[in-house]
């Protein structure tokens, strides 16, 4: 298992479990800023290697009244003032070629969208350009299918790469995860992390915006880190209910403590196991 290197802390290859994680978009500069701080008070509390997350623009909406976020440009100013204010290193996606080069210049991970994870000159572009790269499995591919994914990015230099599983289309308006994913994604060579979060939505579920079953969640992470996985992906809010965008998937910041707790105990034993 390959080891790489993200914002100088390590990921793979026998490192400590990852988490990745903060709210689904940027919502406002001072809520984004909090919810950076929180994560970053509980993560070092816990010894848990983080990386905030949050979208300037989220691109694939229901709706088209959906909310999307502030934007690139406001987008990554918050992102860099969060990077630099807290010494933590940002991750968030990336949907459109005119953006990679700028958000590369700011955040420490470009992510490649589900959705767009097949795109073969969008994902060799932000290869070439980022210092890392988390590829998001689409809902449509086999698992086997995404060593072709890692192939491109490795094949335009980048090999500093996380593959990260967030469940499969199963039927309509639904979403399954099947953990013989993991085993096979780390076959590729690469981390392999687990969005808990994303994998218990519900696409297009509300009619006009998607649903979500957040009380699966905890469950799906314990499975998870029980097979091995390399780290974890959540979004998360301090009031879910009322977040402007997949808040019914979204995890409720204040119950990270006892659930970030009970998944250390988890990934001991595993290690443990395996020595």
């Amino acid at each position: 298992m390959k080891k790489i290197s993200v914002g100088g802390m390590e990921i793979g290859g026998g490192a400590p479990l990852v988490l990745i994680a903060g709210p689904c978009v940027i919502e406002d500069e001072e809520m984004t800023a909090k919810i950076a701080r929180d994560l970053k008070a509980l993560t070092g509390e816990l010894g848990i290697p983080f990386i905030f997350k949050a979208s300037y623009d989220k691109a694939n909406r229901t709706s088209r009244d959906a909310y999307r976020g502030p934007g690139l440009v406001r987008g990554l100013e918050i992102l860099k003032r969060i990077r630099e204010e807290f010494a933590i290193p940002v991750l968030s996606d990336v949907h459109r070629f005119e953006e990679i080069a700028p958000a590369a210049a700011i955040l420490d991970v470009l992510q490649v969208p589900a959705f767009l994870c097949r795109q073969t000159d969008f994902v060799v572009e932000i290869a070439r350009r980022a210092r890392a790269v988390n590829i998001k499995k689409g809902q449509f591919l086999a698992p086997w299918d995404a060593v072709h994914i890692v192939e491109k990015s490795a094949a335009a230099g980048n090999d500093n790469i996380m593959l990260t599983e967030r469940g499969v289309s199963f039927g309509y308006n639904n979403l399954v995860v099947d953990f013989r994913s993991f085993p096979i994604l780390r076959g590729t060579g690469y981390p392999v992390i687990f969005d808990a979060t994303h994998s218990v939505q519900l696409p297009g579920g509300a009619g006009r915006a998607s649903g979500g079953d957040r009380g699966m969640v905890p469950c799906l992470a314990r499975a998870a880190v029980a097979a091995g996985i390399d780290g974890l992906f959540f979004e998360v809010h301090p009031d879910p209910d009322r977040a402007l965008c997949d808040g019914p998937n979204s995890l409720r910041l204040d119950s990270l403590p006892e659930l970030l707790t009970t998944l250390m105990k988890i990934d001991a034993a595993v290690r443990g196991h395996q020595g």
